[in-house]
């Protein structure tokens, strides 16, 4: 496990009400309605972010809008690198609060 990895790891232990899950195949934060708060990809976290935390983390070096697919970025989710890891935890923490406002999704019934 790297080290980038092991924080992240940490990071889920540390911030209320979220448990580890998987988004993507990858390692995730998860709500307690079942949505995704943050996930480790490719030695970055990936938050969902608002308004002036959005702005904040896009400003950062090497931050990017998420692009599980190549062309296709997920709005309102960032991935930020490693090397602001010391912004990680508040970053996680306003995914967190977000997410938790989120309606958990009910299963379409079948006809």
């Amino acid at each position: 496990m790297t080290k980038p990895e092991e924080y992240f790891h940490q990071l889920t232990t540390e911030i209320p009400e979220v448990a580890s899950g998987n988004m993507f195949g990858a390692a995730c934060m998860k709500t307690s309605n079942g949505k995704s708060a943050a996930m480790f990809w490719k030695e970055c976290i990936v938050v969902k972010l608002h308004g002036p935390a959005f702005d904040e983390a896009l400003r950062l070096k090497g931050a990017c809008l998420f692009e599980p697919m190549e062309g296709r970025p997920m709005k309102e989710w960032v991935q930020i690198p490693y090397a602001h890891k010391a912004k990680w935890k508040k970053f996680a923490l306003a995914s967190a609060e977000l997410v938790k406002e989120l309606k958990k999704k009910t299963a379409a019934k079948k006809r």
